[in-house]
């Protein structure tokens, strides 16, 4: 269980061309999650690759401008999906991503089991449940629509609870590679030292 830590925000991101959900929530580990908006951008089919993908990105940079979230959560986009889904999708993700980094934003990719382990305890449950649970902990009058909406808010709340423990996995995986660094330093500093002692052994050897 990880300690309860201060409040941040999150704009959570489920990436798509048709619908793309984006909420953004605002909690910690151990305390109450908020939403503070959630909706979903809808661009026509029948239009351009890149209007549908501006669309997108005025969405995206209007929600970062008002909301000022402090790191932006996008599900990671998976091969099961069909190609042409899929390049939708990551499309989508990459402008958002493009729209946060120009911000100096982190961005966060997690996948559709990361979500739904964190939010309803098991990574195979279906997209109902999720609805039913992000209604459940924000504490929603009505279960957000369409599922989009819904897996936006998810996203946000699996990263806000997650984060402390990726944190500390960096740390410790941090931590463990400057000890392999400094193992490694002394190793080839006992190398020079040996390497310099028989040197001077054998000029001494010479000597006499």
């Amino acid at each position: 269980m990880f300690s309860t830590g201060k409040t941040m925000r999150v704009l959570g991101v489920d990436p798509g061309l048709t619908r793309c959900g984006l909420a953004v929530v605002d909690g910690s580990v151990g305390r109450k999650v908020t939403c503070v908006q959630v909706d979903v951008v809808r661009t026509p089919v029948d239009a351009d690759l890149a209007v549908r993908l501006l669309a997108v990105s005025d969405a995206v940079d209007d929600w970062l401008d008002r909301h000022r979230p402090e790191v932006v959560a996008v599900e990671r986009v998976f091969s099961q999906y069909n190609v042409r889904t899929a390049m939708g999708t990551a499309q989508a993700g990459g402008v958002v991503a493009l729209a946060a980094a120009k911000r100096g934003l982190p961005v966060m990719f997690h996948t559709p089991s990361e979500v739904k382990a964190a939010v309803t305890g098991s990574g195979r449950a279906d997209k109902a449940q999720v609805t039913a649970m992000v209604t459940k902990l924000l504490g929603l009058r009505e279960a957000p629509r369409p599922a989009d909406a819904a897996d936006a808010i998810a996203i946000a709340v699996c990263h806000i609870w997650r984060a402390p423990m990726r944190n500390r996995l960096a740390e410790a995986e941090a931590r463990a590679a400057q000890m392999a660094r400094n193992h490694k330093a002394r190793l080839a500093a006992a190398a020079t030292r040996a390497s310099d002692d028989r040197s001077a052994s054998s000029a001494k050897e010479k000597t006499t």
